[in-house]
């Protein structure tokens, strides 16, 4: 099935704010693909704003688990947090080896972050894109990014 229409990658603490600018991209590309670009920007971002993301923890989900993902994660000097794509596998040795530097207390902190994308759904500009200008779609997912984040700022503030 032919799919139409943009993906983007978002990045977002454990606040609940949204902190990276987003990549943006065809639908039909796989995620994976998206994220190099966007752990850059998050770090130019991070070193813009004074931020140290040393010793960060970075999750993401099962997707994302590969190598490579957690060698640009570390070379960002953070700590990746990806659950492990089992992959079909039933070897318990083969399993405790994935599962050998995964950190699930942090990882179950991971439902912050899926919440802010269910608020993402709620914006309908942020849900279905309309708009043929790019810069007219980017600014209105910042302007949902920004009530997205007065929200969690209000919240965690009270």
């Amino acid at each position: 099935k032919h799919q139409k229409g943009l993906k983007e990658l978002t990045i977002a603490d454990n606040n609940g704010f949204i902190i990276a600018p987003i990549v943006v991209r065809p639908v039909s590309e796989h995620d994976t693909v998206l994220f190099p670009d966007s752990i850059d920007q998050l770090a130019d971002f991070a070193s813009l704003i004074s931020l140290d993301l040393t010793g960060s923890y970075f999750t993401l989900d099962s997707g994302f688990d590969s190598d490579y993902n957690k060698w640009l994660i570390r070379s960002h000097n953070m700590v990746p947090v990806i659950k492990p794509n089992r992959r079909g596998t039933k070897d318990e040795k083969k399993l405790e080896t994935m599962y050998a530097d995964f950190n699930e207390r942090i990882y179950k902190q991971r439902f912050v972050i899926e919440r802010v994308f269910a608020w993402q759904d709620t914006y309908r500009k942020l849900a279905h894109s309309y708009e043929r200008l790019e810069a007219t779609r980017n600014g209105l997912k910042y302007l949902g990014y920004s009530l997205i984040n007065l929200r969690a700022f209000v919240r965690n503030s009270v």
